[in-house]
């Protein structure tokens, strides 16, 4: 059932969620220290990543403003932007001008007590803010040094700006997604972002492991452009080596003969044929065996070949029956299907919730929502030990409790417009 909520804002849409309080959460990581200077999502996403885990991560803003995902909206929540909410819980943050001598000198402390270091600024904005390698490796050699920019450090378009929007461009995948006959499109959610986040999260672990046997820090350059690409492989190494054109295919896919979507007689479901086993017990499952043992049919190449007239008659079948009459009984008979879920629908998919993926979170102003990790480890998949911060909320306690500066000091440093 679709919960309606009201948009006079009595309600929201997440009042069914449970609360999660904080929390322990994950502790694989803890004892290390991140400082996150990176904005937007992309680099938010990938230090939310060792958040969870465990990870100390000071998010270090500038004073107006902050990060820039503040003021993606609306929508808004209590006066905060939502997309800012879903990348940055477990985290505390400093409001700093890194601009100015001062600024750089306290970011300096930070730096030298820290473990990882995540900025997503290319590498000519980093020497002039003082925040390369070179310089950072020689004040702190166990510094893992993480950079996670639209095209990396090296190379022509290092000084490019870029976003996820650019970035799905320059990969290809945009000229995949969408009908064959429509005009390319955007993949619905940030996806460069987000899997070059996840690229930088992975990247950061590999390189803590390895400074356990050699106590040195590493250089990581993450390029939102090449994660992308990589995203793509499986359709760019077919053209690679069989040069077959490789064009958009909609809710179809190009290779798997039959994968795509049908329409039942209430709503979409997709169903994917992807062996010869489960081809026949498809065929099995609605009545005519002897069509799934058709010799024409018997590999996914010969599928292929006769893919217009398959899909026609599976289309006829699906059409006879509602979606959920469908997909109990192909679940019942392991053939992959499922249904296309709305965003509504998805955050009230009963398995989810039950793993506790989705959930609210108690902030200052209220409550707000969140999405979990989703990654269990011995059972457990809670995260949450605190909600994303206001702008600035963490300074002085930062300030005071990891540099040791004395609360006169830390007025100083406000009063003179520092933090």
């Amino acid at each position: 059932m679709v919960r309606i909520f009201d948009r006079d804002h009595s309600m929201t849409p997440f009042d069914f969620l449970p609360i999660s309080d904080s929390s322990d959460g994950m502790r694989m990581l803890e004892g290390i220290t991140v400082i996150d200077l990176t904005t937007s999502i992309a680099g938010p996403y990938a230090t939310q990543l060792l958040a969870d885990l465990g990870a100390t991560v000071i998010k270090v803003e500038k004073q107006h403003g902050g990060d820039d995902a503040r003021a993606w909206g609306p929508p808004f929540l209590h006066g905060e932007s939502l997309w800012f909410l879903s990348v940055n819980r477990n985290k505390q943050s400093v409001t700093l001008d890194i601009s100015c001598e001062r600024g750089r000198a306290v970011l300096d402390q930070l730096i030298a007590g820290a473990d990882v270091l995540v900025v997503n600024l290319g590498a000519s904005a980093q020497e002039r803010l003082g925040i390369g390698y070179a310089r950072l490796a020689a004040l702190n050699p166990a510094l893992i040094h993480a950079s996670l920019t639209g095209f990396g450090l090296l190379g022509a378009r290092r000084d490019l700006p870029c976003y996820d929007l650019i970035a799905e461009g320059y990969s290809g995948v945009m000229d995949l997604t969408g009908e064959p006959e429509n005009a390319p499109q955007k993949i619905g959610t940030p996806a460069a972002d987000l899997l070059a986040g996840q690229d930088a999260a992975m990247a950061v672990l590999a390189a803590l492991i390895e400074r356990q046997r050699t106590g040195r820090g590493k250089r990581i350059d993450i390029s939102m452009v090449r994660s992308m690409t990589r995203f793509m492989a499986p359709r760019i190494v077919p053209y690679l080596g069989a040069g077959e054109a490789v064009t958009r295919s909609g809710g179809r896919d190009s290779v798997i003969a039959i994968y795509q979507v049908f329409q039942a007689a209430d709503l979409p479901l997709t169903l994917g044929l992807g062996n010869d086993v489960i081809w026949r017990r498809f065929w099995s499952a609605v009545g005519e065996p002897d069509y799934g043992n058709d010799p024409r049919f018997a590999s996914n190449q010969q599928r292929r070949e006769h893919r217009a007239e398959i899909v026609e008659r599976i289309a006829a079948i699906i059409a006879r029956r509602s979606r959920r009459e469908w997909l109990e009984l192909l679940g019942a008979q392991r053939i992959p299907a499922g249904p296309i879920n709305r965003v509504d629908e998805v955050v009230q998919d009963p398995e989810l919730l039950e793993e506790g993926l989705f959930y609210a979170a108690r902030t200052a102003g209220g409550m707000v929502p969140q999405l979990g990790l989703g990654i269990g480890f011995d059972g457990k998949t809670q995260v949450h030990r605190s909600p994303p911060p206001a702008l600035g909320e963490h300074t002085a306690t930062v300030l005071q409790g990891r540099l040791g500066m004395s609360a006169e000091a830390v007025r100083a440093l406000r009063n003179d417009g520092i933090i």
